[in-house]
């Protein structure tokens, strides 16, 4: 019997209400429908249950901490639109139906987790079908590039494959997802069960975003949940609303079951809602053609090979290494929070293309980091200050006044203003240019011209001094800091450095005073990119200096260096 079709919405219709109470034909794998019931402790819930309708502002969602607008944008999980609407018809069927059977239309699919058809599920089927059919063809689509990888990870850990939908119903697929309840990630963790199950959240990486930490860490806190509660249906529920409001009901109505724990308002609309909408969600995703989704492009699994590169190596840099799209790589590593990787280790694994590895590794040493400085126009509005304008563009008062040859901070209505903004460009150095040996100026930057800093935690004068080669005095007469101790996370210093022989100077901002003119344009610093085969020994005979001289100096605690790394080398100081 095929699903016949509605006359109003001439869609796809339910299955029909003629079930068989028992499992008729359909397969299902032994020992997974048990509801027994063992008491664990502890209280976390992935999804944060009922959802709150406060504020959703993206800064508070991805972390404990605001963070720069470097940050990597979030989207509105989706399941989010259409939940209001959703709740309040699936009120309105009524009292529950703890009664059901298996789906005798779909006799030949085997499940491996507990599906029955009530009117709980129907709405569910009908509810895909209908308002959310572009929506729900848009994630089985997006399922053809996470499910054989969730599937495979799910059958490794002996859980349930049919599991793998559930980030279908939490998020569509949808690795940037945020809900209303702040949770994020395909499997829409809350950030403290996250940080339980070993994802890593901080400024520059949420592992929550990442389909295979992620993945990862639901299965542990799945098996948890079932370890618990004995009972997948009641598993997931959990999942939802939290183990201890499982525990409640479970005690209050003395009942191990589901659906008639369902019966009564303990638990929240969400949860009440929430296992009948993923059996939907399992019965169509794995028959759709049976519910008029035949028409779907699924997307191709997802494969990629991975490759270490250096600490704040930029996504930029990777994709002209490899010749990369930037969105497909990005895409690939969602966890990062901006386009570099992060500081806290010194090396990093990225994920690439499937067949673009050995590109990337033999290109990313000849790729070279230019800073350049551009300018904006501010033209001054009534009520503005130098101290207000400096703010909206997080600017040193300072650097504003020299770059604009000021005198004093009295400004004109219409005046127009001259805003320095540091951006980095990334070129690829000719195969057949001989690599140098050294460079002066900047890490990553140009050798001349106004830097922009921007102070990140922990950072202090002394490690901008040691990081650039410029003694703290300097930094702080150029920025007209009177106590040179007191910058703080989030603060823009401006670092002058003389142009190179035969660089254009025409973005280059000059001292105003001659008393506060930049290092010559001979440095004391000197920076190696670190080559295929170099050791730090080989490295410390070439410039005649000690490998531990090069470690104290590049903060390195052992002897493993890789292509690609620049080093500090204090030669001025070494000989003197």
């Amino acid at each position: 019997m095929k699903p016949h079709v509605t006359t109003n919405r001439q869609m796809p219709a339910r299955l029909s209400r003629g079930v068989t109470m028992a499992a008729v034909g359909v397969l299902l794998l032994s020992g997974l429908w048990s509801c027994s019931f063992m008491t664990v402790g502890g209280e976390l819930t992935a999804t944060g249950g009922e959802p709150a309708l406060e504020s959703s502002a993206v800064a508070e969602v991805v972390g404990d901490s605001r963070i720069s607008g470097e940050e990597l944008e979030l989207t509105p999980a989706e399941p989010d639109r259409f939940l209001e609407e959703e709740l309040a018809r699936f009120q309105a069927l009524g009292e529950w139906d703890p009664e059901g059977g298996a789906p005798e239309e779909l006799a030949d699919i085997t499940y491996d987790f507990p599906v029955i058809i009530n009117k709980h599920v129907e709405f569910y089927l009908d509810f895909f079908q209908g308002e959310m059919r572009s929506t729900f063809s848009r994630w089985l689509a997006r399922s053809g590039r996470y499910v054989p990888l969730i599937r495979e990870q799910l059958r490794e850990a002996g859980l349930p494959e049919d599991l793998a939908y559930l980030p279908m119903i939490e998020s569509g697929y949808n690795l940037t997802a945020y809900s209303r309840a702040r949770a994020v990630g395909p499997w829409q963790f809350m950030a403290p069960t996250a940080r339980q199950y070993g994802l890593v959240i901080n400024d520059y990486v949420d592992e929550r975003r990442d389909p295979i930490r992620s993945t990862q860490a639901a299965i542990r806190f799945l098996s948890d949940l079932h370890d618990e509660f004995g009972c997948w249906q009641l598993a997931v529920a959990a999942y939802n609303a939290g183990g201890g409001r499982i525990r409640g009901a479970i005690r209050r109505f003395d009942s191990e079951n589901f659906w008639e724990i369902s019966q009564n308002n303990h638990l929240s609309r969400e949860t009440r809602h929430y296992v009948p909408k993923l059996i939907a969600a399992i019965i169509i995703a794995k028959n759709p053609t049976e519910y008029g989704f035949d028409n779907i492009t699924y997307d191709e699994p997802l494969r990629y090979e991975t490759i270490e590169v250096a600490r704040w190596t930029s996504l930029e840099a990777v994709a002209l290494a490899g010749g990369l799209d930037l969105e497909e790589l990005h895409d690939l590593n969602r966890q990062l929070r901006r386009l570099v990787t992060p500081p806290e280790a010194a090396r990093y694994t990225l994920r690439l293309p499937a067949g673009s590895r050995e590109l990337v590794a033999k290109n990313l040493p000849r790729v070279r980091a230019v800073a350049q400085v551009e300018y904006r126009t501010h033209i001054v509005r009534q009520g503005d200050t130098l101290t207000r304008i400096c703010n909206n563009y997080n600017i040193n008062k300072t650097t504003l006044l020299k770059v604009n040859s000021l005198r004093s901070e009295q400004l004109v209505v219409g005046q127009r203003l001259r805003i320095p903004v540091q951006t980095t460009a990334y070129r690829l150095q000719d195969q057949d240019a001989a690599p140098d040996s050294h460079q002066a100026g900047l890490t990553g930057g140009t050798a001349g011209g106004l830097v922009l800093h921007t102070i990140k935690p922990g950072e202090t004068l002394w490690t901008l001094s040691r990081r650039y080669g410029v003694n703290v005095q300097t930094i702080a007469a150029w920025n007209g800091l009177s106590d040179p101790s007191r910058i703080r996370a989030g603060q823009q210093l401006a670092l002058y450095f003389a142009p190179t022989p035969g660089e254009s100077g025409d973005t280059q901002a000059t001292l105003a005073s001659a008393a506060k003119q930049p290092p010559s344009a001979t440095p004391e610093v000197t920076y190696y990119q670190v080559r295929g085969g170099d050791t730090l020994w080989s490295i410390a005979r070439k410039f005649q200096t000690t490998p531990r001289r090069i470690q104290e100096w590049n903060q390195l605690n052992g002897d493993l260096i890789h292509p690609g790394t620049r080093l500090i080398l204090r030669l001025a100081e070494f000989t003197s």
